[in-house]
């Protein structure tokens, strides 16, 4: 599982954070940074182990049938995941597991992009 979590952090495209209102501290990565798209779905995980589906609050144990009504209609099974980095690894992966479980076949791990100054890496906010 780690292994397939690693392959998700590498391929998937490095995300600047998105307008959300749930506030979440991101992992920082250095990337070039893109957007994540008007209609995308988004899943929050933040520092109190709250989940969320675009902002709305879910809990965990519905979470696989709202991304299943949520995502039947669309072409694309695409979903954004933002996770608090001070969210323990495991219910990250917990997490992960069931959006797997609901049928989506694209999953983005979202992140916070390091700048570059003048040699140092520093944390963008």
């Amino acid at each position: 599982m780690l292994v397939l979590l690693i392959i998700f952090m590498v391929t998937a495209p490095m995300l600047e954070q998105q307008r959300s209102q749930v506030n979440v501290d991101l992992p920082n990565v250095a990337a070039a940074p893109s957007t994540v798209a008007e209609d995308a779905i988004v899943i929050t995980v933040d520092v109190g182990r709250r989940v969320y589906i675009n902002d709305n609050q879910v809990k965990q144990k519905d979470l696989e049938v709202k991304l299943f009504h949520l995502l039947k209609t669309r072409a694309r099974k695409e979903i954004f995941l933002r996770a608090d980095q001070a969210v323990p690894y495991g219910d990250v992966v917990r997490t992960m597991a069931v959006i797997r479980k609901a049928g989506i076949t694209r999953l983005n791990m979202v992140t916070d992009p390091l700048e570059r100054k003048s040699g140092k890496t520093s944390r963008r906010r």
